[in-house]
């Protein structure tokens, strides 16, 4: 065990749990990831992608975050929001098998299935993101936690406008924190129905600047010419594995703050260091 752990107010098995979650939120980058997989360096990919592919990512990033909003949360199951009390274990395989799926159908098209694939394949990755926050005693039916979960697809990497520094976890939360807070009071205040708010639209338009940077990355793994459905497939399951993780953190950092306080977990999380973990 670190030495850190010998003066924490945590117990050791929220400890273990807090590390966890600091290593899924320090993992490396998803480009990182893709990369392994399509055994080419992402920078290389994101080059030849062609010009027009820009526009229809951030075009493509923001239909599927709005997708999210409308539809994701509603057909969730919400049986079990707001339970404290031994809650289910996310069906993350599930999710993945279907995220899996869609980039079967559509790895051969690349860029060119952008407009229909993205908004299921995020709407997937969103239910899976709830399902986590569920688990970790989140109430779903609080608008706020549910743009906690619209967050996490903002905290898997930076924005174009970010440096090249590496910024860590609270960094990322903290530039989303005061969007996230507006975004819930005004909808409070107008109803959830109420997606053209301003605070919302922010809100969305800070997510999607994060968001667009890696499905850029995932459809640059996915422009090797014949890419096949199999590659395709393990593309978008790195793609929402990603995601999943980052969700699992997030979810566990709020759990434990909620018992100990925001302060302290933070200042312990920052004496954790994950490269001592075996």
């Amino acid at each position: 065990m670190q030495p850190s752990s010998l003066a924490s107010p945590l117990s050791e098995l929220d400890l273990n749990a807090l590390r966890r979650a600091k290593h899924q939120l320090e993992s490396p980058a998803l480009a990182m990831k893709l990369a392994s997989i399509v055994g080419a360096p992402l920078e290389k990919l994101l080059a030849r992608m062609p010009a027009f592919a820009n526009a229809k990512v951030t075009d493509a990033t923001e239909l599927a975050l709005r997708k999210c909003l409308s539809i994701a949360l509603r057909t969730l199951g919400r049986r079990d929001a707001g339970s404290l009390i031994a809650p289910d274990k996310p069906s993350n395989l599930l999710h993945k098998f279907a995220v899996a799926t869609t980039g079967a159908a559509g790895g051969a098209f690349g860029v060119f299935a952008l407009p229909v694939e993205l908004p299921v394949t995020t709407t997937l990755m969103f239910r899976s993101i709830c399902d986590i926050g569920r688990s970790e005693g989140e109430d779903l039916s609080s608008i706020e936690t549910q743009l906690q979960c619209l967050t996490v697809l903002g905290m898997g990497g930076t924005s174009s406008e970010d440096d090249d520094a590496e910024l860590g976890y609270f960094f990322m939360r903290g530039a989303l924190a005061q969007a996230v807070s507006k975004a819930s009071s005004e909808i409070a205040t107008k109803g959830f129905s109420s997606h053209g708010s301003a605070a919302l639209l922010r809100l969305l338009n800070a997510i999607a600047a994060r968001f667009s940077v890696q499905v850029s990355e995932q459809i640059a793994a996915k422009s090797i010419p014949a890419i096949g459905a199999v590659l395709g497939a393990m593309v978008n399951t790195v793609f929402i594995d990603h995601f999943q993780q980052v969700a699992h953190g997030h979810f566990t950092v709020r759990r434990l703050e909620r018992q100990y306080g925001n302060e302290t977990i933070e200042a312990v999380y920052q004496t954790l260091d994950i490269t001592l973990d075996a």
